[in-house]
């Protein structure tokens, strides 16, 4: 399953939906379609849709889904990051009336270069060519989120260790 979700800003991303359903009506995706529209005023024909999904349902979608495309909305491309997916990130646009400027192609440009975790398509009539080569672009990425949550406890613990062994006096101040 594909996922598709635009987020909840007001503008709409009727590019995004509409490309989605077509690659669908057209047999370029033969697995199941579900989009997150928001304020799109596009109305899916072809694939499984709903404006507004429930935050818990979000999450479910993310999970299930082979492959998670996003808009460029940090928030957004974050949830499948942290199930561990590559989501493919179609950043909004301000020469399509998507947004107010184009902060979003910058910072997910700046993020998959940076970072290395996610893959960006500006160029939205590449996207059908990246969803069917998703599986060989995700092989070759090297970047990787990493939890600070094990590093934390691992400090933590030493510093708990430290001071418990010399009866706390380390961490008294003279």
């Amino acid at each position: 399953m594909i996922f598709v979700t635009v987020g909840t800003h007001e503008q709409p991303f009727n590019r995004l939906v509409e490309y989605m359903d077509h690659l669908k009506r057209d047999g370029v995706l033969d697995e199941e379609v579900v989009m997150q529209t928001g304020y799109s005023t596009y109305e899916p024909q072809y694939c499984e849709w709903q404006a507004l999904y429930p935050f818990r349902t979000m999450q479910e979608l993310v999970r299930k889904a082979r492959i998670v495309i996003t808009h460029g909305g940090p928030a957004t491309f974050i949830m499948p990051l942290q199930e561990g997916k590559t989501p493919i990130v179609v950043p909004r646009q301000k020469q399509f009336g998507e947004h107010v400027n184009d902060h979003q192609v910058a910072f997910a440009e700046a993020v998959a270069e940076r970072m290395g975790t996610i893959i960006t398509v500006v160029d939205i009539d590449t996207l059908g060519d990246t969803i069917r080569n998703y599986d060989s672009i995700v092989s070759g990425m090297t970047g990787e989120t990493k939890s600070n949550n094990a590093q934390f406890n691992a400090d933590l613990s030493a510093l708990v260790d430290e001071m418990m062994s010399d009866g706390g006096k380390s961490g008294k101040k003279r």
